[in-house]
């Protein structure tokens, strides 16, 4: 019961900090004007490790690895943290099959973040389309709902590109990501 309790506390401590550097570099990605609260609050939580990072690390072919390596890191304590609570022994912190499940649990949490801001952008285009938040989330959505939106015409006005996104997420959890979380396991 206690082993139980500290493995729901350090998964949820550690995805929560594994969706702020996630979110940071996603949103650079997505070039998500930093002006908005939801940025400012991301990059005042993870610049105690990014902004030390970028010093040696540099972005390269768009990608700011100072951001995706302390998501990986994050993801690997976790996994490695999880294992041990669980009472399997793992020698290693960079084991191979830690790796490989810390790069499915990235993968995983992109893919809820993904769910949510979908959600989050339906949801304030019907009740407030002005909001300051929109135009983050329309930008974090635009690489999944745009060719989703070329394909499917709106219906009565009703634009069904978040629904078919989502049904789209679940079944990428569902398939290879699950296959891929299997395959991992098989290397511990």
């Amino acid at each position: 019961m206690l082993i139980d309790a500290l493995q729901f506390l350090t998964s949820t401590l550690f995805d929560l900090i594994a969706t702020a550097f996630f979110l940071r570099f996603w949103l650079q990605w997505a070039r998500v004007p930093f002006r908005n609260p939801l940025a400012q609050f991301v990059v005042k939580v993870t610049d105690f490790a990014v902004k030390p990072l970028r010093r040696v690390i540099p972005g390269l072919l768009g990608v700011d690895w100072a951001s995706v390596l302390p998501l990986l890191v994050t993801e690997c304590l976790a996994m490695w943290i999880s294992l041990l609570l669980a009472g399997e022994g793992v020698g290693t912190l960079f084991a191979p099959g830690i790796l490989v499940l810390a790069l499915t649990a990235t993968l995983r949490l992109g893919l809820y973040v993904l769910m949510g801001c979908v959600i989050v952008q339906a949801v304030i285009s019907w009740v407030n389309p002005y909001s300051p938040f929109a135009p983050v989330f329309q930008a974090l959505t635009r690489p999944v709902l745009a060719p989703l939106q070329r394909f499917i015409p709106p219906v009565g006005g009703m634009d069904l590109s978040p629904m078919v996104a989502l049904i789209l997420i679940q079944l990428l959890l569902v398939a290879p990501v699950a296959a891929l979380e299997r395959l991992a396991r098989g290397l511990l």
